[in-house]
């Protein structure tokens, strides 16, 4: 293993090397978490059953034939609204310590507000997370993982400034409802997918193109509704629960593609752009000042009079400074970043150009059946020290980790790869001394995968979608992650 580097020396190795390291073979501490991870519209299914109203995903998917891939839908998925007990089944079967998944807002507030509350919603919720606590299994739950209430999309969503107050009156009713037995919440999971995924490159519902713009206003409003709902925890339940709050932030890991200054200095741009734009203001209460700088001066050479980034009040900065208890974050793979002449000023606006550098992967890595998705585990390290020099050394739980394929049960790839990922982390929890404390595979179970339908796979579970109790079968990567979560050692034998 190496020594204690800078990050700028590690990612000097990694970028010019793809050589892995060996398996890390010191093992995990006892009370290290290992988990799998799941959202509501991609595994319930019973889109409209028991008083759930219509999300926004079943409203687009329902009107847009030919959007998903296989022309499929979420309406049954894995049907886990009525075999919640088979995925408590394969939980307990795997040992893990905890299950993350999403807590659908269409189905708990089928107005979107809070004046009616779904008690059979409630019910089904409330039996998932008892059977999980039961079985020892920690519930992580996310308040909104992107299936807003299509009644609240009609009234504009996450550019209507008032979505703050709907989603902070929504937390508080999960806080009254669950509260006593969920002590780990995410406010949102990937904001930066959600706004940019259906405003900038609009490539998922509302699927409205808006570059450098509405994607973010919908950011912009998305961090005020953050904030709001952890004030409120903080407020109104944190003495009685004590819980704990942080929102799912997705970044790749970014390495110069050379050694020169000024591709390292791209790389950082990349990760305040990408990782920066949520994380900063949940920790400093604002954008990073590279983002404010590079946007305000490429704003008034496009001849507006406002930076197209918007700002936080005094009173919205005070909120959203250290609103987040621990740090989430999602990962999967990773660019190369080189240093590029100032892009030229463009109409519509474009947010790649406000980043002002250029991102691609090296050709030699590992491919998957995903276009974008390449395997560079060694990235890992470099992502979790880049948070811990950034936002002062917080405690940081990987909240989504996975790889894709097309289906199988002898999925050597994706065991091989949750294996490297954890090395990595490992790694960097040893030699980097970051406060790693768990990881979360996706997926506990292949699902509706958005707008790619059930065409690629990622879960440690196969699901017979034909049959009709939807199958749940081991893949050796779950039998792999069993014994991992048992003995919190990725080889046969580890070094205590």
């Amino acid at each position: 293993m190496c020594p204690k580097l800078s990050i700028f020396a590690i990612i000097a190795i990694t970028t010019i090397s793809v050589v892995l390291a060996a398996t890390n073979n010191k093992r995990f501490p006892k009370d290290f978490l290992f988990g799998t991870a799941t959202s509501a519209y991609q595994i319930e299914g019973a889109w409209n059953a028991d008083g759930k109203s219509e999300s926004m995903w079943d409203n687009y998917v329902h009107n847009t034939p030919g959007f998903v891939a296989d022309n499929s839908s979420g309406d049954v998925a894995c049907n886990s609204y009525y075999q919640w007990r088979d995925d408590v089944n394969i939980l307990k079967e795997m040992g893990v310590n905890h299950y993350r998944f999403s807590i659908a807002w269409a189905r708990i507030l089928p107005t979107g507000f809070s004046d009616h509350i779904n008690a059979k919603g409630v019910k089904y919720y409330r039996r998932l997370i008892k059977e999980l606590k039961q079985h020892n299994i920690e519930p992580m739950v996310s308040m909104f993982h992107w299936d807003i209430p299509q009644a609240l999309q009609d009234l504009g969503g996450f550019l209507n400034p008032k979505v703050a107050d709907w989603f902070a009156d929504y937390a508080r009713t999960l806080y009254e409802l669950f509260g006593d037995d969920v002590k780990y919440w995410f406010t949102f999971n990937e904001p930066k997918t959600y706004c940019n995924g259906g405003y900038g490159f609009a490539y998922n519902p509302p699927r409205i193109p808006s570059q450098g713009l509405k994607e973010y206003e919908c950011s912009h409003n998305l961090l005020r509704a953050h904030a709001k709902a952890y004030r409120v925890y903080d407020e109104e339940f944190r003495s009685k629960q004590n819980g704990q709050i942080s929102i799912v932030l997705d970044s790749m890991w970014f390495g110069p593609a050379s050694n020169t200054t000024e591709d390292k200095k791209a790389a950082e741009q990349a990760f305040h752009f990408e990782l920066g734009w949520y994380a900063n203001p949940v920790h400093y209460g604002d954008y990073p000042d590279v983002m404010k700088s590079r946007i305000a001066a490429r704003s008034a050479a496009e001849g507006r009079n406002h930076s197209r980034l918007p700002e936080f009040t005094a009173e919205e900065k005070a909120q959203l400074t250290n609103s987040t208890d621990f740090f989430a974050l999602n990962t999967y793979t990773g660019n190369l970043v080189s240093a590029i002449p100032e892009p030229a000023i463009t109409d519509p606006p474009s947010r790649f150009g406000d980043m002002g550098v250029n991102n691609f992967y090296d050709k030699s890595w590992e491919t998957t059946t995903l276009d974008w998705f390449k395997v560079a585990p060694w990235g890992m390290r470099v992502l979790l020290k880049w948070v811990k020099d950034t936002y002062g050394d917080p405690a940081i739980v990987v909240t989504e980790n996975g790889y894709p394929d097309h289906g199988g049960l002898d999925d050597a790839k994706r065991l091989k790869y949750h294996r490297d990922y954890l090395s990595y982390t490992r790694d960097a929890m040893i030699e980097d001394d970051v406060k790693v404390f768990g990881y979360t595979a996706w997926s506990l179970m292949d699902n509706f995968e958005w707008a790619s339908g059930y065409t690629q796979k990622f879960g440690l579970y196969s699901v017979d979608f034909e049959s009709d109790d939807k199958t749940r079968t081991p893949k050796s990567s779950a039998k792999y992650f069993r014994k991992v979560c048992k003995t919190k050692c990725l080889v046969s034998k580890c070094v205590d």
